[in-house]
């Protein structure tokens, strides 16, 4: 199908602005230019309260922010949903996506923690996964100090975020624990594959481009062992049984759309329930831009939704 309006009137305005690509800029400069451009008219929401803390982390403090949603008075033991933000594992931050996370927050009914894990390529793979698992641990382990609920605990992202939600129920089963209800995995890095089919189609012209997915790469997963390490590309595991129930969403015009759909059809091949929606007409990153591309609107309702009835709300 052609570009949906409001992705085509949006992408129109986000090509003429003349900002230089990714690959042209240190990795400084490109997070420097996304905070910069963060600033999406999202809708205002309200939230009950937004805390910024740290949490100990495998080498270090991580920080997150926890969003609260409005609640009944004294409500306690809320579903959590642990997010971890795009931008390649390069660039991003808890103020790009906080838009997106006032949203989900608001429209599942739950706690929304974001984690803030170490960006390469001063800190290349495994130091992002092994961030994001220790802050889901935390949040099953201090739950009840957060007014969450250690039994109802989903992780989620987007791109670069949605390859560590796949990665980090990888690493639970694996290793003991937490026990998650859901991961939402929207437009999902899954592979290091540069030469599958949408890579090709939607290599340029369409926002996220095949050689800024290369320069990513490059500084996140340099060495091709790291690449073959299913905790970095979960299409390489040998073994996804023993998953929780998945969320897999795409974009038609995302060079990624191929391998998050293929990674869809590995985990219902694996016998984990999973529910997949390409988005026709719409471009990667369309998930935050609610207010402006509807479609957006749709897939936060579709995220809500799956995350209340994985949560039984």
């Amino acid at each position: 199908m052609p570009l949906d309006p409001d992705a085509a009137a949006l992408l129109e305005a986000m090509t003429n602005t003349g900002a230089p690509a990714p690959w042209d800029l240190s990795p400084e400069e490109a997070r420097r230019q996304m905070d910069e451009a963060s600033g999406l008219p999202i809708p205002e929401v309200a939230v009950a309260k937004v805390e910024n803390r740290t949490i100990p982390g495998p080498d270090g403090e991580v920080p997150v922010r926890i969003y609260t949603p409005e609640a009944e008075p004294g409500s306690t033991g809320l579903p959590v949903l642990v997010f971890f933000h795009g931008g390649g594992w390069v660039i991003g931050s808890l103020d790009s996506h906080d838009g997106a996370c006032r949203l989900l927050a608001s429209r599942a009914g739950c706690l929304v923690v974001s984690v803030d894990y170490r960006l390469a390529p001063e800190h290349r793979f495994p130091a992002a996964p092994e961030d994001c698992y220790a802050a889901t641990r935390w949040v099953a382990e201090h739950a009840a100090e957060i007014g969450g609920d250690a039994s109802r605990i989903a992780v989620g992202g987007d791109s670069a975020g949605g390859n560590l939600a796949a990665v980090v129920p990888l690493m639970a089963r694996d290793r003991g624990g937490p026990e998650l209800v859901l991961q939402v995995l929207v437009y999902p890095v899954t592979d290091f594959d540069r030469d599958t089919g949408s890579m090709q189609r939607n290599a340029e012209g369409y926002y996220l481009t095949r050689q800024a997915m290369v320069w990513f790469d490059d500084h996140y997963a340099p060495e091709p062992e790291q690449r073959a390490n299913p905790y970095a590309a979960p299409l390489r595991a040998s073994d996804l049984r023993g998953l929780p129930p998945a969320l897999v969403i795409t974009a038609e015009f995302d060079p990624l759309c191929d391998e998050g759909d293929e990674y869809a059809r590995a985990l219902e091949s694996a016998g984990v329930p999973t529910t997949w929606t390409c988005y026709g007409g719409v471009f990667h990153g369309f998930f935050s831009m609610v207010g402006m591309v509807a479609k957006a609107d749709e897939a936060q309702d579709q995220v809500a939704a799956a995350l209340r009835g994985a949560f039984g709300t």
